[in-house]
């Protein structure tokens, strides 16, 4: 396994590694304020719930998250998928491994029908991610997500229990 559950206690070690990666992530993320960066406001996230989250761990380290938002249950059973590795540890096939581990969790533990994933048009490494774990493209959503402060274009991917 290289996935596990995100807990307060991981606020420390995270917030470092964004700290470590803030440059890295900054053309896929939207505009984050500096608390964002900080201990508490990592736990804080943590704590809020709003999102499941997981630590994506290398050599028992936090190397990135996978996080699953957004969720609808009902009819709809969906879910929103989202991810990143630290640019340090990437290209060892942690975000895919990680992402397989998450799917499984999604669509069997929490019920979930179907997961959605959207990457900025040129981000080519994490559509691999995303196609490696039988996610399949499904369009294109202009202006989709406001990302380092202007509305970009996303391919969006999904992947369903059946």
């Amino acid at each position: 396994m290289v996935t596990r559950p995100l807990t307060p206690a991981d606020a420390g070690e995270l917030a470092a590694l964004l700290v470590e990666n803030r440059e890295f992530l900054a053309p896929f993320e939207p505009v984050r304020n500096e608390r964002f960066f900080t201990v508490d406001g990592q736990r804080e996230r943590i704590e809020q719930g709003t999102a499941k989250g997981f630590a994506v761990l290398a050599d028992d380290r936090i190397a990135g998250t996978v996080t699953i938002s957004n969720a609808v249950y009902g009819p709809f059973r969906s879910a929103t998928l989202g991810y990143w590795v630290a640019e340090r540890l990437g290209g060892r096939g942690l975000a895919t491994t990680a992402i397989g581990e998450v799917v499984e969790i999604a669509l069997d533990e929490l019920g979930l029908h179907r997961l959605e994933a959207a990457t900025l048009v040129d981000n080519i490494p994490s559509q691999r991610v995303l196609l490696k774990n039988d996610f399949e493209r499904i369009g294109l959503a202009r202006s989709y997500l406001e990302i380092a402060g202007e509305w970009r274009d996303h391919l969006l991917f999904q992947r369903t229990a059946d």
